[in-house]
C-alpha cells in the first residue's frame, strides 16, 4: 500500500483539503511515505498539522488555490465549487488509493439507509465466526489507519457514505446497495447527482465482480458488468427474499429468530437478509450465522430503547433523517404515544410521512425546529383530510419535545425520537442530538 502512495505522490505538490478525522489519517500516511515535493493542508478553520514543513491554508478562501498543486486529496463532505474536470490539478481521495491497493479484498457497502448496521453486523458475524476481516470506512474508522491489520486473505468490511463514493473511480470486488431514498440535497442539489453518487460502488465494478442490490435499485446492465443478485421483501422474483421473518436464498429458507435477537423491526429484518445471503456466499452455516445474530448488539441511536421513567418507554432514534425511517420506527415499535420530529430543513419531501402519520394511530405527534414548523404548516395549507389534527403540537426545539412528551404521554406506551430531518446547525452530530434526548428524557426534571 505504501509503495502504491509513495508512486502516486512522488514529487508532486500534494494538498490535503480538509482537516479532520480523515484529513489526519491521510497526513500521517503521506509523512510516512514521503517523496512528495510539497505538503499543504487547506481546511476552513485554523488547524495546527504539528510539522514545521507542512504548509497550511485556512479561511474562507481556502479552496481558491487547488491549481497550484499537482494532486489534492479530498475528504469526504467537502463541496467543490466546481466539477472535477473542471480543475488542472488531479483530485483524488484515501478512499480511491485504499480501494486501488485493496479492492479485491473489499466488500463495500452503502444505502440511504441501514449501511451502519448492515456493515457492523458483518463484520460481527465473520468475527465471531473466527473470520480474518477488518473494519473501515464511514464508520467511524478511516481506511488508512487500518493498513498493518490487513493480510493478504483479509476481509475488508468497509460502509461508505455517497460522499466517499462520490469522484472515485474504483469499485469494491464486492458491493452492497440497500436502498435509495431522497437524502442530501442540500449537498448534490439533485436527485440525479445523489444517484449517481450512490452508483459508484458499482460502476467501475468488472464482469468477475458482485453485486448484492434492492430490487427497487437495479441497475442497468449497461452501467453494470458485475453478475447482480437482488433483494427485496416484496417481489418473488428477486433472488433474496424477505417474507416476514422468512428469508429464500438459492435452494433453502431461514427464519430470522425475531424473539431472541436485539434487532428491532421489520427493515433490519431487510439489513439481516442482505448479511445473509452474504454470510452464506462466504461459506458459514446458518448455524454460525444465527450464533452470531443472536449476540450482535445495535449501534446506538438507531431505534434503540434506552430506558422508562414514569412508566414511559422511551427509543432513540436520532440517525433517523428521512420520512421513511420515522415510518419504519412507527411501524416497529408497539403502543406509541408519542413521536417527535423535526430538525434541519434540507429541502427533502415529507408527503409520504404525512400520509402515514394520517393514517398511523399514534395520539400525538409533536413538532419541532424548522422541519417540523414545515410538516406543521404543509399539514394545515395541504392537507384538509389529515386525521386529528389535534394530536399535531408544535414546538421550539427538543428540550421543549421532551417536556410535552412526558406529559401527554400514557402510561406504558412509548416516546420516539425519530427526527426525519438532519441534526446539522442545532447539534453537532445524530448522536449529540441522542444523547441530548437520553438526558432529557431519563435524567431531567
Amino acid at each position: 500500500m505504501l509503495n502504491i502512495l509513495r508512486k502516486l505522490i512522488a514529487d508532486k505538490q500534494v494538498l490535503i483539503l480538509g482537516f479532520g478525522r480523515e484529513g489526519k489519517s491521510t497526513l500521517s500516511r503521506l509523512l510516512q511515505a514521503g517523496a512528495y515535493a510539497s505538503l499543504t493542508i487547506a481546511d476552513q478553520i485554523r488547524v495546527s498539522p504539528g510539522h514545521p514543513d507542512i504548509h497550511v491554508l485556512s479561511g474562507p478562501s481556502y479552496m481558491d488555490t487547488l491549481n497550484d498543486y499537482d494532486l489534492v486529496f479530498k475528504s469526504p463532505g467537502i463541496v467543490l465549487p466546481e466539477d472535477p474536470s473542471a480543475y488542472d490539478c488531479q483530485i483524488t481521495s484515501q478512499m480511491e488509493v485504499f480501494f486501488t491497493a485493496y479492492r479485491e479484498q473489499i466488500i463495500g457497502i452503502t444505502g440511504t439507509k441501514g449501511k451502519s448496521t448492515v456493515t457492523t453486523l458483518l463484520y460481527h458475524i465473520l468475527k465471531e465466526n473466527r473470520r480474518d476481516v477488518v473494519l473501515a470506512g464511514n464508520i467511524g474508522i478511516p481506511a488508512f489507519d487500518i493498513l498493518e491489520e490487513i493480510g493478504p486473505k483479509t476481509r475488508i468490511i468497509c460502509e461508505l457514505s455517497c460522499h466517499q463514493l462520490e469522484y472515485i473511480h474504483v469499485s469494491p470486488h464486492v458491493a452492497v446497495l440497500l436502498n435509495i431514498h431522497e437524502e442530501h440535497l442540500d449537498h448534490y442539489g439533485t436527485m440525479k447527482k445523489y444517484i449517481h453518487a450512490k452508483q459508484q460502488i458499482y460502476l467501475h465494478q468488472k464482469p468477475e465482480d458482485l453485486l448484492l442490490c434492492d430490487l427497487n435499485s437495479l441497475p442497468s446492465k449497461n452501467y453494470c458488468q458485475a453478475q447482480i443478485y437482488t433483494v427485496s421483501d416484496q417481489f418473488s422474483t428477486a433472488d433474496v427474499l424477505l417474507s416476514g421473518t422468512k428469508i429464500r436464498f438459492e435452494s433453502g429458507e431461514y427464519r430470522i429468530p425475531a424473539r431472541e435477537i436485539h434487532l428491532l423491526g421489520h427493515h433490519n429484518h431487510i439489513d439481516i437478509a442482505f448479511d445473509y445471503a452474504l454470510c452464506h456466499m462466504l461459506g458459514l452455516s446458518d448455524e454460525e450465522f444465527e450464533t452470531a445474530l443472536k449476540t450482535y448488539e445495535p449501534l446506538p441511536h438507531r431505534l434503540s430503547f434506552i430506558g422508562e421513567r414514569n412508566h414511559i418507554r422511551y427509543y432513540d432514534d436520532s440517525i433517523s433523517t428521512i420520512g421513511d425511517a420515522t415510518i419504519q420506527a412507527l411501524k416497529s415499535v408497539p403502543q406509541v404515544g408519542s413521536v417527535l420530529i423535526g430538525g434541519m430543513d434540507r429541502g427533502i419531501e415529507y408527503d409520504d410521512l404525512i400520509s402515514w402519520l394520517s393514517a398511523d394511530p399514534v395520539p400525538h405527534i409533536i413538532l419541532m425546529e424548522a422541519t417540523g414548523k414545515r410538516i406543521y404548516e404543509e399539514i394545515q395549507t395541504r392537507y384538509p383530510d389529515f386525521h386529528a389534527p389535534e394530536r399535531l403540537l408544535l414546538v421550539k426545539d427538543l428540550q421543549e419535545a421532551v417536556a410535552a412528551a412526558r406529559t401527554l404521554t400514557a402510561p406504558g406506551s412509548a416516546c420516539i425520537l425519530s427526527p426525519a430531518a438532519a441534526s446539522y446547525g442545532i447539534f453537532r452530530n445524530f448522536e449529540e442530538r441522542g444523547d441530548v434526548f437520553r438526558n432529557l428524557a431519563l435524567n431531567c426534571c
